[in-house]
């Protein structure tokens, strides 16, 4: 995989993957017993780079989750099994028996009130080839709009549905799901907490209309938002290895899995960080 030039920031041996987004750090332990010494440079990499990635991390589940508690508290998705041994962890696994479908671009959980920060995913076993994961910088996807349509965006209030995607692969109605997880109203437009920046808050796999106009309209502007993700200019793209790790910040950027590797088998095991409820401010300070 090419990388830019090694550079180094904040005490930390960063390799960008792209100008836009992406960042490999190298020789750091994140099962480590002092990582604590260094969560305050791993989260200004995150900021700065909006994904990072780590090779070699090969983890036990306890220092999975031990890492990510460093940076708030833990989610657990509707879709890991009652009783799991560590309900924090999300696992994910395809082959033979299940032909992954991931490959549309999205942020996490954006059916929450309050979506995550970000996630923290692991790899167990990885095809020999195939199965990468893109990332997308959704603040350059907004600064590519026009200046008019940035400002028709900025305001507009989205709504956010789990049943869009759980409803079958839990094997549950809408009205079970909703009675839990009612759809959320979150800005087309959200103001990233930390940076300021304005990003696209909107996503193919939650999203189910933008209030205020018709269905033509809201379906024809979606469409072209969603559309903005796949501009390479403002991507990356990893190739897992086992013990690799990715953590992105899941208010900055979309990503996607490639699902090309079928029959191979692909295992990740993911672990998510709580985030606040999004909002959008004119100002972006």
């Amino acid at each position: 995989m090419a990388t830019a030039a090694p550079t180094r920031s904040r005490a930390l041996d960063v390799r960008l993957l792209t100008p836009a987004i992406g960042a490999e750090i190298h020789g750091i332990d994140l099962g480590a017993p002092d990582v604590g010494t260094r969560i305050a440079d791993i989260r200004a990499a995150l900021l700065e780079y909006g994904v990072i990635f780590f090779r070699e991390q090969h983890l036990s589940p306890e220092q999975h989750i031990a890492f990510a508690r460093h940076f708030g508290d833990l989610e657990i998705h509707p879709a890991t099994p009652k009783g799991q041994a560590n309900p924090e962890i999300l696992h994910i696994e395809h082959g033979p028996d299940s032909r992954g479908r991931e490959n549309s671009w999205h942020s996490d959980v954006t059916w929450r009130e309050c979506p995550s920060l970000g996630s923290i995913l692991r790899a167990v076993e990885v095809p020999e080839v195939g199965g990468d994961t893109l990332f997308a910088n959704m603040h350059l996807a907004f600064e590519r709009l026009s200046p008019e349509m940035r400002r028709f965006c900025s305001g507009l209030t989205a709504v956010h549905d789990i049943a869009r995607v759980f409803a079958r692969r839990l094997g549950k109605s809408a009205e079970e799901l909703h009675a839990k997880y009612p759809p959320m109203r979150h800005p087309v437009v959200r103001t990233h907490p930390e940076s300021g920046k304005q990003v696209i808050y909107v996503n193919v796999g939650f999203t189910s209309h933008i209030e205020g106009l018709s269905d033509k309209e809201s379906r024809w502007l979606l469409d072209h938002l969603y559309a903005t993700a796949a501009d390479p200019e403002i991507q990356c793209r990893f190739r897992w290895q086992p013990g690799s790790i990715a953590f992105w910040d899941n208010r900055l950027c979309q990503h996607l899995a490639a699902s090309d590797y079928y029959p191979a088998r692909r295992v990740m095991e993911r672990v998510t960080v709580a985030g606040d409820r999004p909002f959008y401010r004119a100002d972006g300070g």
